[in-house]
């Protein structure tokens, strides 16, 4: 659909796209948590869009199609996994159980933020399935009856907070395995924690997807089901 403010939609793509490469740019030199591309883009669109008495339709408007990209994105991670097979197939069932784990325990501080936080039926369901990546979380909000507009957002939180707190935690509990940080970065951060898994080493980075596309398959599968159950 032709966006109602073209030109308008045309600048937040071209801001958003702008203010990410400088993002990228202050990170390589100074590799800090807060020069993590997507909190600095986040924060910055969120000052930026008020200030210029814009909204998130008009901005939407130019940059859906970013969205989009995150399918393909998604099914990219499908080629490290090929590589690291040998790897994956030796500790199935330790991926598999922190899977399961991970799930569990995020579905119950999902529920219990929710309670704290007096959300409405409709803003909890759209909170369950913040720690999977956006394409399949949005799949498991519709089905449970959230609103995966509002899931994105939760997962966006979620991803940027997991990344840039990430490596501080890797330091703090000394973690030396690469399973063991690819697992935590790509369970706790999704796509952006295996993003920064990749940076630590490809071993990293491949058990992160891993670990990333097996929580979104049984969130979604999860979802399905619950939707049956529910009518």
């Amino acid at each position: 659909m032709w966006p109602e403010h073209p030109l308008a939609a045309l600048a937040w793509l071209l801001a958003t796209l702008a203010i990410y490469a400088g993002s990228r740019a202050l990170h390589r030199r100074f590799l800090a948590w807060w020069s993590s591309p997507l909190l600095l883009t986040w924060v910055s669109l969120l000052v930026l869009i008020p200030m210029a008495h814009s909204d998130y339709r008009t901005y939407l408007g130019g940059t859906a199609w970013l969205g989009a990209l995150l399918g393909p994105a998604t099914i990219s991670f499908a080629l490290p996994i090929y590589d690291q097979r040998a790897l994956i197939r030796r500790y199935w069932p330790v991926l598999t159980a922190g899977v399961l784990a991970g799930s569990v325990l995020s579905v119950a501080v999902s529920a219990a933020m929710a309670h704290l936080l007096h959300f409405s039926p409709t803003m909890e369901l759209s909170l369950f399935p913040r720690s999977v990546t956006t394409p399949f979380a949005m799949i498991a909000s519709q089905e449970i009856g959230g609103v995966p507009g509002i899931t994105a957002s939760f997962v966006a939180i979620t991803g940027i907070f997991g990344a840039t707190i990430g490596p501080a935690l890797i330091r703090l509990l000394r973690l030396r395995s690469g399973f063991a940080r690819g697992a935590m970065l790509g369970m706790g951060a999704h796509g952006a924690g295996v993003g920064r898994a990749y940076q630590l080493s490809a071993q990293d980075g491949s058990v992160a997807s891993t670990v990333m596309v097996l929580a979104g398959l049984l969130n979604v599968l999860v979802a399905v089901g619950v939707a049956a159950l529910m009518g």
